[in-house]
């Protein structure tokens, strides 16, 4: 049997810490969680949490920036479907996606309820922007290039479309598909 080296060792506790912490996070929100509580669901010390997270909050970046990856993934997943190519169809099945990730309401809580008010402004944006709205801006600037929508300032485009899916997400589930409908909508009134 090989020896897990230090760097695996590491990365497991960390990965079990994320996991406590985005569990506990989802259920009981920011405010309510407290680090034992955690490291026990971790199955660690406090003294190992702290060795690998300043604090609570850092800990709780850390669980943000796994959510906005997964939600990327998702979303990168979809809009590179083939049922029918285009940028637009690319954007909208983006669009899809992240709402559909965003049914979980532990996330849902996480990236639009709690982040908002516990990380800094600028520190949240930076994850955003390495992400989620990463996926935004490459979508429409592909579908800008290929001429498929208007030819508009694409990062501000790309942040507004951002902030629509996020007021989606926070709908109420038997009023999606209306967000749906007039995202889709908004969308296809930008083709030229």
């Amino acid at each position: 049997m090989q020896r897990r080296t230090q760097e695996e060792r590491r990365e497991t506790t960390r990965r079990a810490l994320v996991a406590a912490a985005r569990q506990q996070f989802a259920e009981h929100g920011f405010g309510a969680t407290n680090t034992p509580t955690i490291a026990a669901e971790a199955g660690v010390t406090r003294g190992a949490l702290y060795h690998h997270f300043a604090d609570k909050q850092a800990l709780f970046e850390a669980v943000v920036e796994e959510e906005h990856a997964l939600l990327a993934l998702a979303i990168n997943a979809a809009a590179a479907g083939e049922d029918e190519p285009g940028p637009v169809r690319a954007l909208i099945e983006g669009g899809d996606a992240y709402l559909a990730g965003m049914q979980d309401p532990g996330r849902r809580r996480i990236l639009l309820i709690d982040a908002p008010a516990v990380i800094e402004r600028d520190r949240l944006e930076a994850i955003n922007a390495r992400f989620g709205l990463r996926t935004l801006i490459e979508g429409v600037s592909a579908a800008v290039s290929a001429g498929a929508i208007r030819d508009l300032p694409v990062t501000p485009l790309a942040q507004l479309l951002d902030a629509l899916f996020d007021r989606a997400a926070l709908a109420e589930p038997q009023e999606l598909a209306d967000y749906r409908k007039a995202i889709k909508a908004l969308i296809r009134g930008l083709k030229i």
